[in-house]
């Protein structure tokens, strides 16, 4: 199995992020279409049909990475929802 690139899947989960932020605060046909597009591309990169799975699969491979800044640490996430922030 081919493992994703780390540093694409972070920029990826942070393109995302950004793009449902700014979606949520004013629609508009530009960012939903970016926002499908990086969906898509996220989906494809880790191997899955939804984006919710592809968001979790993303937060695993950057766990296990070097390049998260402390490994032991917990991921960030909201503290009422339990969610990835990512997301």
């Amino acid at each position: 199995m081919i493992v994703p690139d780390p540093k694409v899947a972070r920029t990826l989960l942070t393109r995302y992020a950004t793009l449902k932020i700014a979606q949520s605060e004013r629609e508009r046909p530009q960012t939903a279409r970016e926002l499908q597009d990086v969906t898509y591309t996220l989906c494809v990169l880790m191997g899955t049909a939804d984006v919710r799975e592809a968001v979790a699969a993303a937060d695993v491979l950057l766990e296990s990475s070097a390049i998260t800044p402390a490994r032991d640490s917990k991921p960030a996430r909201d503290a009422e929802s339990g969610l990835s922030l990512a997301v």
